[in-house]
């Protein structure tokens, strides 16, 4: 998983990459296949916002939250992505087994 992260009109410190790295992990733990996370910050008067894309094979997942507090605009965008990434996990995966109900099996004489 590769994560970038950038600012607008914000430095991008240390404290703000760990704490992004460690939300993200949740996600990593549901769904394996994220292949890159791309993490923007911006500052807009008294506004702070958050966006993220996720590149997952066969599609690209976005999200944005913004709140007076950074780490709490954090918070929400983790969980916004976290509910994406598990619906994405159940619609690809594949709920009708081949030949698994009982009108598809052969009676055996």
């Amino acid at each position: 998983m590769n994560l970038h992260l950038t600012g607008h009109h914000l430095e991008v410190t240390p404290a703000l990459r760990d704490y992004v790295q460690g939300k993200l992990t949740r996600i990593s733990n549901h769904f394996d296949h994220v292949i890159d996370i791309k993490v923007t910050f911006s500052v807009e008067k008294l506004a702070q916002k958050v966006e993220a894309t996720l590149h997952v094979p066969g599609n690209d997942l976005h999200a944005e939250s913004s709140d007076d507090n950074m780490y709490s605009a954090i918070d929400t965008l983790a969980d916004k992505l976290d509910r994406q990434v598990v619906k994405h996990k159940e619609k690809i995966s594949n709920h009708h087994k081949i030949n698994g109900a009982l009108k598809h099996q052969q009676a055996a004489e």
